[in-house]
């Protein structure tokens, strides 16, 4: 099956974690992408869609999920939602799931996708991304699908206490991955997950616009 394709990536970048393969062999990508694109969502590559975005590599949207240590019982927010491949891995790892996006159309492509797929434990937010989601906080999880210098602060101050957040760290194309922990004092670097290439982070708090 194609879908084995993308298992294998997931192995070959280090992915063990058997929830979030068995979520992988099982989850349809081409049920995520737009239908012009649909041949190559077998691929372990990124697609691109509306607003001059693209879709994370799902090799890469594994290794960060995996980082955050997810549990049935958690509470995670998702700041990017595209077309909702990601939020769909996610959804099958936690108890519930917040996604912000800042287009509307992508946001309601994203709401028939997972509602065609039976994932209903998935609010989808048209909002700025930078200022996370308030009225869901606290978040046992955050992942950011956008790259910034620096996390934003209304994301640390959403996180749980001994929460986790993944989020891309740099300007936008050349960036490395990095996973936080939010302790008492506030958030703590772990460790870099891998280098990547994401778009800019844009909001308030982000970037004005992109490149």
């Amino acid at each position: 099956m194609p879908v084995d394709d993308l298992w294998r990536a997931a192995r070959a970048a280090g992915v063990s974690d058997r929830r979030l393969l068995d979520a992988i062999g099982r989850i349809p990508r081409r049920a995520f992408v737009p239908p012009a694109h649909a041949d190559r969502a077998d691929v372990d590559a990124p697609i691109p869609i509306a607003h001059d975005q693209v879709t994370t590599q799902p090799s890469l949207s594994a290794r960060m999920l995996e980082a955050l240590d997810l549990t049935d019982d958690d509470h995670a927010l998702e700041v990017g939602t595209g077309q909702g491949y990601q939020t769909a891995l996610l959804a099958t790892l936690t108890g519930s799931v917040v996604s912000v996006e800042r287009f509307a159309d992508l946001a309601a492509v994203a709401r028939t996708n997972l509602e065609r797929q039976g994932i209903d434990n998935v609010e989808v937010i048209v909002s700025d991304g930078t200022r996370g989601w308030p009225p869901g906080a606290p978040y046992d999880a955050i992942i950011v699908s956008a790259a910034f210098p620096r996390v934003p602060r209304p994301l640390v101050e959403q996180l749980c206490e001994d929460g986790r957040l993944v989020q891309p760290i740099g300007r936008g194309g050349a960036d490395d991955v990095v996973l936080f922990h939010r302790t008492a004092a506030g958030l703590r670097r772990v460790r870099r997950i891998c280098p990547a290439h994401f778009v800019r982070l844009v909001g308030e708090l982000g970037y004005s616009s992109e490149p």
